[in-house]
């Protein structure tokens, strides 16, 4: 009988609402998932949040950027349920730009037209694809507390006015299966850590140097494979003395699974 290969554990540490989609498709990709949030999403409403809905219902918007599913779920649960279909349609006489396909499908499966996409899906994406257009617009983007600030900038440098609001924030999870999970991690079960986000890095070592030293954990990691999402993560990754040996060209938790799939082929 043929002795069964060990499949790679692999560390998901994305919020509650991906973890089963995030862990089938580790699963099917083969991978063994050891799925538990670092960082999770919380509502937010903050003071620019009825301007931004204003503008978009009388037409002053000319662009409205999402960045993320999260973005658009966010922004629709603090309108209300009567007014939610006027609101959509209101969005569907601006320019709607999604920073990817997660996030263009999500608008999509909402009736939200989506004019385009980068093909960088980042902030620096976004301005080097509407630059060249948004000279005098007015731009509209409601986004987690937590955005790139170079989103914000690079599009006040091509000539837009920009309007931001913040539609969501992160914190982090405490609890036993962070615990759990983290003295796994430090007897050396896992074989690929996956990071999406900087403030996903930050947790993790956050709950990492409660129970170790900030040392230990890094050799720990350095003797694994680490997979950042983007390049904003693989720096806050470095920035703590961590090896990143995977960036998918493509900013999507599949990708940087099939990253990980070709270096550990």
């Amino acid at each position: 009988m043929a002795e069964q290969v060990k499949r790679p554990l692999l560390a998901i540490m994305r919020p509650q609402r991906y973890l089963k989609e995030s862990t089938e498709l580790a699963d099917s990709m083969g991978f063994e998932p050891l799925a538990v949030p670092m960082i999770e999403l919380a509502d937010m409403k903050d003071e620019f949040f009825d301007g931004f809905v204003e503008r978009v219902l009388s037409g002053i918007s000319d662009y409205v950027i999402i960045t993320s599913a999260n973005g658009i779920d966010f922004t629709l649960s603090k309108i209300p349920s009567d007014n939610r279909e006027k609101f959509i349609e209101a969005l569907n006489a601006t320019k709607v730009i999604a920073i990817g396909p997660t996030t263009r499908k999500s608008l999509e499966n909402l009736g939200i037209n989506v004019l385009g996409m980068p093909g960088v899906y980042s902030s620096e994406g976004l301005v080097e694809f509407l630059c060249p257009d948004i000279k005098g617009k007015v731009v509209d983007t409601a986004r987690s507390f937590y955005g790139s600030s170079l989103l914000i900038e690079g599009l006040k440098d091509c000539g837009a006015e920009v309007h931001e609001t913040n539609v969501y924030t992160l914190t982090k999870p405490e609890g036993n299966v962070q615990e759990g999970f983290m003295r796994r991690v430090l007897d050396g079960d896992v074989d690929v850590f996956a990071f999406t986000s900087s403030m996903m890095v930050r947790n993790f070592f956050e709950h990492a140097v409660s129970q170790t030293t900030k040392e230990d954990v890094i050799e720990i990691m350095n003797n694994s494979i680490v997979a950042a999402i983007g390049i904003p993560t693989a720096q806050t990754l470095e920035s703590y003395g961590v090896r990143v040996s995977v960036t998918p060209g493509k900013f999507t938790f599949e990708d940087i699974l099939k990253k990980v799939q070709e270096l550990l082929n």
